[in-house]
């Protein structure tokens, strides 16, 4: 798992994978050098960082994660990025991203699964309408070539993508608390502004992270089970640990 922020660590997302049966290899490539390869791990998470995923100059390691993507998509191996991991997915298969000309999209929101995501392995059993959070400036504003869009909000198109069979990029997230929420709207007061009025009451997000748990939760179980079956052992099932 590779965290390259403090503000937004795996949260809930670790509690669900560690009692699905993942062992967490966590990484900060900001003080740690990213493994060159995924030999040693079943699959690849990318968490969200405050950077952009094209500010090379500040993020030296940016270059590496990209390559450990590129590698780990075309060899079929699982990945779940999110947030700054998608936009990092996504530029490292062919995609862009940019700044949002409507400006920050943050707060509890809902995303709709697209026709394509009815037969997904990962998504597929979502309910129409999933909760999210989102809080973010940039977006996915072209999809790898080969990318298969799996959900949409009126507020951006590129919600959630899968490359190749394996590999899926969320714009938004499902991994926070309501403490993680607190660090990230204290991180960016630019993007905390456009929350709308109610959506940081105690209670709401209480509520929200309830509710955020019966949809995802099952999601990082499928996730766990699909890294623990490799293309060529599908008709068993291996335990290694998830970087």
């Amino acid at each position: 798992m590779v965290q390259p922020s403090e503000d937004t660590p795996a949260g809930r997302l670790g509690d669900w994978l560690g009692e699905a049966g993942a062992e967490l290899d966590v990484v900060d490539p900001t003080r740690e050098t990213l493994p060159e390869t995924l030999d040693e791990h079943s699959g690849l998470v990318v968490l969200d960082a405050e950077t952009s995923a094209t500010a090379d100059l500040q993020c030296p390691w940016l270059g590496r994660l990209r390559t450990l993507l590129s590698s780990a998509t075309g060899a079929g191996t699982p990945v779940l990025a999110i947030g700054f991991g998608a936009h990092v997915l996504a530029t490292a298969t062919g995609g862009r991203i940019g700044t949002r000309s409507h400006g920050p999209e943050a707060g509890t929101l809902l995303v709709a699964k697209r026709d394509a995501a009815a037969e997904d392995v990962l998504l597929g059993p979502l309910p129409l309408t999933p909760d999210v959070f989102q809080f973010h400036r940039e977006e996915i504003t072209t999809l790898p070539p080969t990318a298969q869009l799996l959900a949409s909000s009126p507020g951006g198109e590129n919600q959630a993508f899968r490359v190749g069979d394996r590999a899926y990029g969320l714009q938004f997230h499902i991994e926070t608390t309501p403490g993680i929420v607190r660090r990230m709207l204290a991180s960016e007061p630019d993007v905390a502004a456009v929350v709308r009025p109610g959506q940081l009451d105690e209670e709401h997000l209480e509520r929200f992270h309830a509710d955020l748990e019966e949809t995802w939760k099952p999601v990082a179980e499928r996730f766990v089970r699909m890294a623990a079956t490799p293309p060529e052992e599908r008709a068993g099932t291996r335990s290694l640990p998830l970087l």
